[in-house]
């Protein structure tokens, strides 16, 4: 299975790269999910990623909590960040937010989550480092994935017990849901 997603991850990262054109997720923003929420964990995106810039501002200057995810480990924690790019520090290709982590992840009603693909149950193919897979599980909000236009496929992804079924994807164009029943 390792080998099956690993193949898979270098195929999708191909097909990103020579597709990435920039594009602002804001039609997230009107979902009710986020029109209600007081905490939004996201990610600070690089390279041909969904960009997430936008969409973090957008969320402050809506008064969110924003919530950052930090490598501690081998595991993620999650620092608030109030829109300085100064309370950032590359590790890697990554901005990670610097201060305190918060402890209460059942706080959090939405968690924006990076995928190169998500199937049509709502699993995710990440990049591999499994942290969202161990971070999910622990967080009860609603979790969408965000991707570009063409990473949604009908295909099914393989899976394993620990991959985590979002409850929604999102592209620049459309939000789609998925049903908490998945079937093979």
């Amino acid at each position: 299975m390792a080998e099956e997603k690993d193949e898979l991850r270098s195929r999708y990262r191909r097909a990103r790269k020579d597709k990435f054109v920039p594009a602002t997720y804001s039609l997230l923003l009107s979902t009710p999910e986020i029109t209600s929420a007081k905490t939004v964990a996201s990610y600070v995106s690089y390279g041909d990623e969904p960009t997430t810039q936008e969409l973090n501002q957008s969320l402050l200057a809506r008064g969110i909590t924003l919530l950052l995810p930090r490598v501690s480990g081998s595991e993620l924690s999650w620092v608030q960040w109030f829109g300085n790019d100064d309370a950032l520090e590359k590790r890697a290709n990554i901005l990670e937010p610097i201060g305190p982590s918060i402890s209460d992840l059942l706080g959090i009603d939405v968690v924006i989550v990076p995928a190169l693909q998500i199937d049509r149950n709502g699993f995710r193919l990440g990049q591999g480092g499994g942290f969202y897979d161990r971070a999910l599980p622990m967080m009860s909000g609603w979790k969408v994935g965000l991707v570009h236009s063409a990473e949604i496929t009908s295909e099914l992804l393989p899976r394993e017990v620990h991959d985590v079924q979002l409850d929604a994807a999102a592209t620049p164009e459309i939000v789609v849901r998925f049903s908490n029943k998945s079937s093979e």
